[in-house]
């Protein structure tokens, strides 16, 4: 396991860690939400370092092209689900999310089944971008409701969080879209080098 990938772990060890605080803040709303908020920055940033670390040390692989969005993925539904369970994610949105990348898990296995790795499309970054924005400004209407700040911002910050998350689920779908375009064209250039 290259150091990349075990950035990339990372993410699956913390995205739990995230859960547990988060449903079940055992210290109080202050160091709760510095915690929260510790764990948010070290899963994403660590999403932007693997990569860079992988191509800067010439160790990009087939498993790492595989490991990362699992990890990304894993990591993200978790505070998507926090959020959906606290009602500040609409559930309808987490379930688009959710067939998005589990649908996109299937096609990477289809193709890992051929030999074939199927690398993130620019589409899938800017999505990937996206849901870190929506996740952050949730994680903020959180914070602000658990620390009893600035209630009259409660209300507007709420519609503002769901207009992003409303922004991902759209980016998600069309990303999809993207993602089955490139898996026909990869299927159909291997079944065209076989023949």
């Amino acid at each position: 396991m290259s150091n990349a990938d075990k950035v990339t772990l990372s993410r699956i060890f913390l995205a739990p860690i995230f859960f547990i605080f988060y449903r079940y803040p055992l210290l109080g709303p202050l160091p709760t939400v510095l915690l929260l908020w510790l764990l948010f920055v070290v899963i994403e940033v660590s999403d932007l370092v693997d990569g860079r670390l992988a191509r800067s040390s010439n160790m990009v692989s087939d498993f790492g092209k595989l490991f990362d969005p699992f990890a990304d993925v894993l990591a993200r539904v978790t505070y998507f689900i926090c959020f959906a369970f606290d009602g500040i994610m609409p559930l309808w949105i987490f379930l688009i999310i959710l067939y998005r990348e589990f649908s996109i898990l299937f096609l990477r296995m289809m193709l890992s089944g051929r030999g074939i790795a199927m690398g993130a499309r620019p589409g899938g970054k800017l999505k990937a971008g996206l849901y870190m924005i929506s996740g952050l400004s949730a994680l903020l209407y959180s914070s602000l409701q658990r620390l009893s700040l600035a209630a009259p911002l409660h209300d507007p910050l709420k519609i503002l969080v769901v207009i992003v998350f409303v922004a991902a689920a759209i980016l998600s779908v069309l990303s999809f879209a993207d993602y089955l375009i490139q898996y026909k064209k990869l299927i159909s250039a291997a079944n065209n080098h076989k023949s």
